[in-house]
C-alpha cells in the first residue's frame, strides 16, 4: 500500500494507507488520517472517508464513510468498527450479554465507556403473554423529557453518528435488533440490542452510532432533555476536540 495519490482533486491525510489499485472515480475526495483502502475498492465523487475507516477489497463507497467504520460490498455497507488511528492498541469491545441474563432485575452493568451502562429490566411472563417494565424515576438513570422511536431503517443505513453535550439517552430495541456503538473518544464498546428487556444508557459526551438494523427493528429512545439543536455534536473531530478540552 501507499499513502500518496498523484491527483490534485484527492486529499489524503497523514497515515492513510491506499492500495495502488484503489479507484478514485471522481473529484473532491478526502481520505482521512489513518484510513485503509484495500485493493480494488472504489470511492465516488465528493466522498469523504473518515479518519481510521477501513474499506475492504472491492468495497464501493458512493457516500461519506464514518470515522473508524469497516465497510464491505457494493454498495459499501458498515459491518463493524475498528480502533481509531491514534489508538491502534485499543479494540472495540463487543459486550457479551449472555453471561448476565440470570442476574437479578432490574440491574445496571457498567460498559466502561464514559459512564455508559447496560440495564436489565424486569420481565414478566405468563400464558397470556409477556411484558417488560421500568418504573420512573427509580429504575431508569434519569427522568425522561421526551421519547422517539426509530423504525423502517434499511439495513445499510446508520443512525446516530453524533454526541450530546448535555442530553442523556436510554435505548431499548422493543422489536427486532440493532447494534449500538458507544465511543467516549478513548474507549469503545458495541452492544447488540435484540431483547425488549435490555436497554443501553448513553450519558452526555458519548459518540453514539446505531447500525445493522433488522428489517423489523423498532428502537425506542428516551431523552433527558427536549430537542436542542445546539446540544448536538455532529462532527467526530469536533467531538474529540471537546473531549480533550474537558480533560484540561
Amino acid at each position: 500500500m501507499t499513502a500518496s495519490v498523484a491527483r490534485e482533486d484527492v486529499t489524503v491525510e497523514e497515515g492513510a494507507q491506499i492500495a495502488e489499485s484503489a479507484i478514485f472515480a471522481g473529484a473532491g475526495i478526502t481520505v482521512g488520517a489513518g484510513a485503509i483502502l484495500e485493493p480494488a475498492c472504489v470511492i465516488g465523487t465528493g466522498v469523504s472517508i473518515g479518519r481510521g475507516a477501513w474499506l475492504r477489497a472491492g468495497a464501493v463507497a458512493l457516500r461519506d464513510v464514518p470515522p473508524n467504520a469497516i465497510l464491505e460490498g457494493n454498495p459499501a455497507e458498515v459491518v463493524g468498527y475498528r480502533p481509531s488511528s491514534d489508538q491502534v492498541q485499543r479494540t472495540t469491545h463487543h459486550f457479551d450479554l449472555a453471561q448476565y441474563l440470570d442476574h437479578p432485575r432490574p440491574t445496571r452493568i457498567d460498559l466502561a465507556v464514559g459512564g455508559g451502562a447496560l440495564y436489565l429490566m424486569r420481565k414478566i411472563g405468563d400464558p397470556r403473554g409477556s411484558l417488560t417494565v421500568g418504573e420512573l424515576p427509580d429504575e431508569l438513570p434519569f427522568q425522561p423529557a421526551r421519547y422517539f422511536t426509530i423504525f423502517d431503517v434499511p439495513s445499510t443505513e446508520l443512525r446516530g453518528e453524533h454526541a450530546h453535550r448535555r442530553c442523556e439517552q436510554f435505548l431499548l430495541c422493543v422489536h427486532g435488533s440493532c447494534r449500538v456503538l458507544l465511543d467516549d473518544g478513548v474507549d469503545r464498546c458495541e452492544v447488540t440490542l435484540d431483547r425488549p428487556d435490555v436497554g443501553v444508557h448513553m450519558p452526555p459526551m458519548i459518540w453514539g452510532t446505531q447500525y445493522r438494523y433488522s428489517r423489523d427493528a423498532v428502537l425506542l429512545v428516551f431523552a433527558s432533555r427536549p430537542y436542542e439543536n445546539e446540544d448536538y455534536i455532529r462532527d467526530y473531530d469536533t467531538f474529540l476536540t471537546e473531549v480533550e478540552a474537558q480533560k484540561r
